[in-house]
């Protein structure tokens, strides 16, 4: 995950986004990236290219991990603090 972090941050710096990005721009582009991941099997979900949602998946992707760096978040911890959380909201379906 390090590496992927600096692969971010590498590409921010050299166009200046590190500089540029606030809590807001990055969760507003994380929204507007999520529509165009949608925008991927909008009109047609038999036919869908996964290059596209590759893609878009991507973004979103980048701009969370973005915050996470930004904001000093533990991707690991956030993630298990929220997987807990839904064990205690919703039950287990029994099989």
């Amino acid at each position: 995950m390090d590496k992927v972090f600096e692969l971010i941050q590498e590409m921010r710096r050299s166009r200046g986004w590190d500089n540029s990005d606030t809590l807001p721009i990055l969760i507003k582009s994380v929204s507007v990236e999520a529509a165009e991941l949608l925008e991927t099997i909008q009109w047609d979900e038999e036919n869908i290219d996964m290059r596209a949602v590759e893609s878009e998946l991507a973004d979103v992707l980048m701009y969370a991990l973005s915050i996470c760096i930004d904001y000093d978040m533990d991707v690991e911890t956030i993630i298990r603090n929220k997987i807990n959380n839904v064990y205690e909201r919703y039950p287990e379906v029994k099989k």
